[in-house]
């Protein structure tokens, strides 16, 4: 018989085994969600594209519009435009190419393989990116191996810029998505990773373990890519945004994130630093004030604060109110004396809260001002304590950041 403890243990494991199991339908089901919106503009898209080419002027077979119109929507965001521009040009190197050597040399094996290499040749020659590379290889591999409609060499081209015409206007007029909320789910993994690795590395430095701040160190260096993806999405709706008058009303809100993208990107490096140096500073033995892992605490506040601003499209005053408090907070280690790590430390926080600060508007000159006037007498050092430990070269260390 089976006693109430093994009872117990099995109801826990098949309790956690259910919400696994919720967690991952409700993980598929945000993935459906945001899936969902592109799906229908690449369907209406493709739908529209062969009915212009086929029903409305006569092409035969256009399979290329409805191609054309998929590849303008799944384009890398931020360079719709100028995918579609490779696209068409692509297929029109691709298709004048494969046109030209199977007249000449006919068709087979051989003469599919010459002419990708010509293709991608000349596309590369003419400067083109991936895509058109990509394009006028398989459109010179379609041309190829495809019956070229009679007296029409160049239908596939019409078709491909039917296509990526009807991409863009289903993107841009029929059926635009919000980019504001395309912006904001990439902004939220950026903003969370900061202020997580910024609590990281606060509770490693008030438990004195370096280990602790290392691991933080390393989210931070993997959360790179949020940012970048960030960044891409806020030039994307940027882009997005003057060809959608739909979308005009969230200019405003939108211009928080996209003026703010850059600012937390150099925050990242700078918390990155300063997670070095605390590290520097626990390894050597250096008495480091239990005042900077409260400003650094304050700092990820900030972050979070910023991120429920820029979602309900406020002036982000609590974030700038906070920041300068970390600011003001961190300046107490010169009242309570620091070495050399922990002076570093102290001008990594300035710098990350001038981050800040830009990113929620504040003026370039404007920023560093508001910093010193936080930190105020605790700018004046009274004393510097010596580094016990052993001296380390630069002031952040050694390695990437």
């Amino acid at each position: 018989m089976t006693d109430a403890g093994e009872q117990g243990r099995i109801a826990a494991a098949l309790a956690g085994l259910g919400g696994r199991s919720r967690s991952s339908a409700g993980a598929g089901f945000s993935r459906v969600r945001g899936a969902f919106p592109l799906a229908v503009q690449a369907g209406l898209a493709a739908g529209l594209a062969w009915f212009i080419a086929d029903g409305l002027l006569g092409r035969n077979s256009p399979f290329f519009a409805p191609i054309a119109a998929i590849i303008t929507l799944a384009s890398s965001i931020g360079q719709r435009a100028r995918r579609t521009i490779e696209l068409v040009v692509g297929v029109a190197i691709g298709i004048g190419i494969g046109d030209a050597i199977i007249l000449l040399i006919g068709s087979g094996g051989w003469q599919i393989g010459l002419v990708v290499v010509l293709a991608i040749v000349v596309a590369a020659a003419v400067g083109g990116g991936t895509p058109l590379v990509v394009q006028s290889a398989s459109s010179a591999v379609l041309v190829a191996t495809l019956a070229t409609t009679p007296g029409q060499p160049f239908s596939r081209f019409f078709d491909a810029l039917i296509g990526g015409a009807v991409g863009l206007t289903v993107m841009t007029i029929l059926l635009p998505l919000n980019p504001l909320t395309v912006v904001r789910r990439a902004a939220d993994p950026a903003l969370e990773a900061l202020a997580e690795g910024m609590r990281a590395i606060a509770a490693g430095l008030r438990s004195g373990e370096s280990d602790e701040v290392r691991a933080a160190l390393d989210r931070l260096r993997a959360a790179e890519g949020n940012f970048a993806a960030f960044a891409t999405a806020a030039a994307a709706a940027s882009e997005n945004i003057a060809f959608a008058p739909a979308r005009w009303r969230s200019r405003g809100a939108l211009s928080l994130y996209v003026d703010g993208a850059d600012q937390l990107t150099y925050a990242l490096r700078n918390v990155r630093v300063l997670a070095r140096r605390v590290m520097t500073g626990l390894d050597d033995g250096e008495p480091i004030p239990q005042c900077l892992s409260a400003s650094i605490g304050l700092l990820a506040d900030a972050v979070d604060l910023l991120r429920d601003e820029w979602a309900k499209g406020v002036e982000p005053v609590a974030t700038r109110e906070r920041a300068l408090r970390a600011a003001a907070e961190a300046g107490r280690a010169y009242d309570e004396g620091v070495g050399f790590s922990g002076g570093v430390v102290v001008a990594q926080i300035r710098t990350t809260v001038s981050d800040l600060l830009r990113a929620t508007g504040v003026e370039h000159a404007e920023a560093p001002r508001l910093v010193r006037h936080a930190i105020g007498r605790h700018g004046r050092a009274r004393s510097v304590r010596k580094n016990p430990g052993r001296s380390r070269p630069g002031p952040t260390g050694r390695g990437p950041a």
